[in-house]
């Protein structure tokens, strides 16, 4: 009975890696010679997350914190993004002219209506209040 051949690749276990070579290739990793990837395949590693444990484990970085930093843009892209906030900025300002003069002729076409209305009906709507104290206010004084 023959065994079947290996073509160079032996099933191996994590018993069988020393610490001294965990720890060469987490540093070739962490200096940039190798990614995960090619390290499993340089190294005939198995196991899909066994060299993110010995990163964990025995490298420098923080590989938990896994905190997304966004590349920085092109000046183009800043250019592009402006333009695209001061269109809106002066979208909403427009809107915001066109509601003030929209109340501003409530108020005068209000006032219209209220000056028809005492004229019409000889009453007075509007309330003419003197600087004087209030009553309340000139009690209070007596008291002291």
């Amino acid at each position: 009975m023959e065994l079947p051949e290996n073509n160079g690749y032996n099933k191996r276990t994590q018993k069988d890696y020393s610490l001294s070579f965990k720890l060469q290739l987490v540093a070739e990793i962490e200096q940039g010679f190798l990614t995960k990837s090619q390290a499993k395949t340089k190294y005939g590693i198995q196991g899909d997350s066994t060299v993110t444990k010995w990163l964990k484990k025995y490298g420098n970085f923080d590989w938990e914190d896994r905190t997304f930093y966004p590349m920085s843009k092109t000046p183009e892209q800043k250019i592009l993004e402006l333009e695209a906030k001061i269109k809106l900025l002066e979208k909403q300002k427009a809107r915001a002219e066109h509601l003030a003069e929209r109340a501003d002729k409530k108020v005068i076409i209000f006032d219209m209506l209220v000056d028809m209305a005492e004229k019409e009906y000889d009453i007075e709507i509007r309330k003419n209040y003197k600087p004087e104290l209030s009553t309340a206010s000139k009690k209070n004084k007596k008291k002291q």
